[in-house]
């Protein structure tokens, strides 16, 4: 008997000892936390923090990668010593490397390591950017500009604090490397009503810009709020930028973005002038990303190249005037009746051959066509404006036209009008939706239709995003 019972504890004692730990309920790596975004993958998460496919799977105790959905939060393995979520965000106008250190609170080098980032310079607005909430509690949204000739003893007056805590909150050597137009944060509240937490000086009090990255052909809506009595003023690429009020305190400039530039980053410049005639600018790159426009070549009839940039030239100066007074609200209406259909889109490469030479161009406006016997031949206005151009004489290419003001820079122009089928005359003021012409087939063509064209600040954009969307 005492030898069964010997018998029975030994085998216990085996079975326990040889249990593989695998048994167990796995329990997923601890790190930090990304929310997946609509679009991810799980492979493009791996890519963006540098993990592999495998690891990011066995952290999360995923089988099957196509498992995954938006909201869905998940480990990311390897980054030892950060804690907290992981958010994905575009950086906009103003944030740059060294002020968002200063003004999250979080180590340089945890955002370069969750970004991979080797350069300061590739800190561009419109990029997407993850930034850890592990510091969230320790972000600053009080910021303030040294002045020329400013101590950091009496910045730190101002802002109720102290010369060596300032150095310390933003990294400087010591209470004499703070330099004239430096972006510092502070501790406590803002002075102001409103502040941008960014990295703008002071004379910017907010800076929003609705559509980043901006796009070929697209329109940049640059919306700032100045300090009080600040002119604004700036560029993008080599376009100036032109500033009206929104009524709200806000500045609005409108600037289209050339069909042919190529996708990149470009410089936007940006410049306060204060009462006292001082002033604060900031420079940063934009991304410019690929428009909506079609890649297929489209081969067109030939033409005098002449003829066609001196006419280019010509609409060019008309619509140059950038005027006070903005005409429209909301969207602008379609330019002609219903039932419709769009024969050829905004940007569409065009090629053609004149003397034996090759000439390449693109589409400069949305073709609406005559599609079927009764299909209607008028022309409305799309917006509210003043008429300051109708042709008498046929221009080259785009024939009979009516060119409309808008206001602040924006013109719409209605080309290739039959003959006396222009409605409205130079300087009359006109509503949307009034009927202000008639479609034909003058100037270059190969049949009936509406060249509906748009510009905005010097530069034609695609009509579609004023039909579809709201500026500002």
């Amino acid at each position: 008997m005492l030898k069964r019972s010997w018998v029975f504890i030994l085998l216990i004692f085996t079975l326990c000892a040889v249990q593989p730990a695998s048994a167990q309920t796995p329990t997923p790596s601890s790190g930090p936390i990304y929310i997946i975004q609509p679009g991810d993958t799980l492979s493009s998460i791996a890519d963006r923090f540098n993990v592999s496919l495998a690891d990011l799977m066995s952290a999360n105790d995923i089988t099957d990668p196509n498992t995954i959905q938006a909201g869905q939060q998940l480990v990311i393995p390897g980054l030892e010593g950060v804690t907290g979520t992981l958010n994905s965000e575009v950086i906009n106008f103003g944030d740059s490397f060294h002020s968002l250190v200063r003004q999250t609170q979080i180590p340089a080098a945890l955002i370069q390591k969750l970004n991979h980032i080797i350069s300061p310079s590739e800190f561009y607005a419109g990029a997407n950017m993850i930034v850890s909430d592990q510091n969230s509690a320790s972000a600053l949204k009080n910021r303030t500009t040294t002045q020329a000739g400013q101590s950091l003893l009496e910045m730190s007056v101002g802002q109720n604090t102290d010369p060596w805590t300032l150095a310390t909150l933003n990294g400087l050597a010591g209470t004499w490397d703070a330099l004239p137009g430096d972006v510092l944060y502070a501790p406590g509240s803002s002075s102001t009503s409103e502040q941008n937490a960014s990295g703008l000086p002071s004379a910017f009090l907010d800076v929003q810009i609705p559509h980043l990255p901006f796009k070929q052909g697209g329109t940049a809506e640059i919306i700032v709020k100045p300090a009080n009595g600040a002119a604004l003023s700036g560029m993008l690429v080599d376009k100036p930028l032109h500033f009206f009020p929104m009524g709200d305190g806000r500045m609005v400039a409108l600037q289209g973005v050339y069909v042919e530039l190529d996708p990149g980053v470009y410089p936007l410049e940006l410049e306060a002038t204060l009462p006292d005639g001082t002033k604060q600018s900031f420079e940063q790159m934009v991304l410019v990303g690929i428009g909506d426009q079609p890649k297929a070549v489209q081969i067109v009839p030939p033409t005098d190249p002449t003829a066609m940039k001196s006419e280019d030239q010509q609409v060019a100066s008309i619509v140059a005037p950038a005027t006070p007074t903005k005409e429209w609200q909301g969207k602008f209406s379609l330019p002609v009746g219903l039932p419709f259909c769009e024969k050829d889109w905004f940007g569409t490469p065009r090629t053609f051959t004149f003397n034996g030479s090759l000439y390449n161009y693109f589409h400069a406006g949305v073709d609406f066509g005559v599609c079927s016997t009764d299909h209607p031949f008028d022309i409305y206005a799309a917006a509210p404006g003043k008429v300051v151009f109708t042709s008498k004489v046929q221009l080259p290419t785009r024939g009979n036209l009516t060119i409309i003001d808008d206001g602040w820079g924006v013109y719409t122009m209605y080309a290739h009008q039959i003959d006396n089928g222009i409605y409205v005359n130079v300087g009359q003021q006109v509503q949307a939706g009034q009927l202000i012409g008639h479609i034909g087939a003058t100037g270059h063509v190969t049949g009936p239709h509406l060249h509906f064209e748009m510009w905005v600040n010097g530069v034609q954009v695609n009509p579609l995003d004023w039909l579809n969307s709201t500026f500002p």
